[in-house]
């Protein structure tokens, strides 16, 4: 195990800053996620810290080791390819062990890790088969395999389920997450995909242009975004643009279409603000210590096992979201709908981009 710490890192590519100043630290035996869209800097990041790209400036430690110009086969950090890059002409085996013959590792040596790597991703029993005999899971595990059977100081994993479909991603990132936990290796790992982010970190560094936004556990960065850009990248959310109109200390009242909302935290100093509210904060019956709003209905979507009521005020949509069939029953499209919400599960936020 070992801490990454990175400081100040900036990259370019030709007129293009893929990194603007980024700091991390990645704590010891942690599964820590670099996530945003495409673009962001998040692949640039994980490519510096594996010594593929070097940086324009900034540092790259290991521990207290400063890995920033190392080259990539002394740092210990190796990086598990979004298309696996397996040898097509090879076995499992020999793709898995082919960093120890490299290494000129002895052939004992060499049998007994590649089957302590295959044991652990469950592939025992498929070292004589071909990649293209396997599936895309298969071939992951094999791909994961490889990296560990070398005994890396951190493990580097760019966007590695996304060539596999949906019930795969699950089934794998849950190996994931059970092979990073029973080795308690650090584990940096990137995707653009919030909910993968969300099941299977530790904490989340969300980028963006080249920025990091913010820190923090899934719960932090769900629950209490710092920037409109966090709050409106988590999941489906609510984000209107708004206007504070009075201040009462770090209390303040806000307006959008017409509406009041009073009694709100915010202590930054723009008056140009949104609020953001998760749909499923907002209920369709009075709650205690709640705003309320109203408008007309505009759309009820079925997804199983949560309803959503799309609500219209003014030009702006709100969405709220039940899992009570009872509290929908009753509307219909163009039907009048309040919306109530504790007053503790509004954000404001300064509004970016002004």
């Amino acid at each position: 195990m070992v801490e990454v710490r990175i400081e100040n890192l900036v990259k370019t590519f030709g007129e293009t800053v893929a990194l603007r100043g980024v700091n991390l630290h990645i704590k010891h035996g942690e599964l820590f996620t670099l996530l945003g869209p495409s673009g962001c800097g998040k692949s640039t990041t994980l490519r510096a810290i594996a010594g593929l790209d070097y940086p324009d400036s900034g540092h790259i430690y290991f521990g207290d080791e400063d890995v920033t110009y190392q080259h990539p086969s002394k740092r210990g950090a190796v990086l598990v390819f979004q298309n696996y890059a397996l040898w097509p002409h090879m076995t499992v085996f020999d793709n898995v062990a082919y960093g120890l013959k490299l290494r000129k590792a002895p052939k004992e040596e060499i049998e007994k890790k590649v089957k302590w790597a295959l044991e652990l991703v469950k592939l025992k029993g498929f070292e004589d088969r071909y990649p293209t005999q396997l599936s895309g899971g298969q071939q992951q595990r094999v791909a994961i395999a490889r990296a560990l059977v070398v005994e890396p100081r951190v493990l580097l994993l760019d966007e590695p389920l996304s060539n596999l479909d949906a019930k795969l991603r699950l089934e794998m990132r849950s190996e994931i997450r059970r092979i990073q936990r029973e080795l308690g290796i650090t584990v940096i790992y990137v995707t653009h995909d919030q909910e993968e982010a969300m099941a299977i970190s530790d904490r989340i560094a969300v980028m963006n242009v080249g920025t990091v936004e913010q820190v923090g556990t899934p719960k932090e960065i769900y629950e209490t975004p710092r920037t409109e850009f966090v709050a409106s990248f988590m999941g489906k959310t609510n984000v209107i643009p708004a206007r504070v109109v009075e201040r009462d200390g770090d209390k303040v009242r806000v307006e959008f279409e017409g509406i009041t909302l009073d009694g709100l935290r915010y202590t930054e100093k723009s008056d140009n603000v949104v609020i953001v509210i998760r749909p499923e904060r907002i209920k369709l019956k009075p709650v205690e210590n709640a705003v309320s709003f109203t408008g007309t209905v505009d759309l009820i979507e079925y997804y199983g096992f949560f309803i959503e009521v799309v609500g219209l005020f003014g030009d702006t949509r709100i969405i709220a979201r039940t899992i009570s069939d009872r509290e929908v029953s009753h509307l219909k499209p163009l039907q009048e709908v309040t919306f109530y919400v504790d007053r503790d599960d509004i954000i404001v936020l300064p509004r970016q981009g002004l």
